[in-house]
């Protein structure tokens, strides 16, 4: 019997959630992708397939501000830039996709600086 890696375990997580949530043009999907390193967040319409804003902690804006990607004050940042480029775009509610990893840690370091930063879900 094979042993699943972590990522296979995460990607069934994944379906899971996604057999529930899906983005519409007016509340579309906040994705978040993390590995070891950045982290990364898409806002996406999932009926139309088109991704209307994202952020990574490798953007060049966010570069200077963070020294390492891959620690909670980065994914911090990280939310308050995705939060103000949806604002900008006059997206103000979205659905939250954690992208099967735990709400815990980056994650929700991610979703809490969207939040205060004026998105809402």
């Amino acid at each position: 019997m094979a042993i699943e890696s972590r990522n296979y375990r995460r990607l069934k997580r994944h379906q899971r959630v996604r057999k529930t949530i899906s983005g519409t043009p007016e509340r579309p999907r906040l994705c978040v992708y993390r590995s070891n390193k950045n982290i990364s967040v898409q806002i996406i319409d999932d009926v139309n397939g088109v991704t209307l804003a994202a952020v990574s902690s490798l953007d060049k804006d966010l570069k200077g501000e963070i020294p390492c990607g891959g620690n909670k004050a980065a994914a911090k940042k990280v939310g308050e830039a995705i939060a103000k480029r949806a604002l900008g775009k006059g997206i103000d509610t979205v659905r939250f996709d954690r992208g099967g990893f735990l709400y815990h840690g980056r994650v929700k370091e991610l979703a809490e600086g969207a939040r205060e930063a004026g998105l809402k879900f």
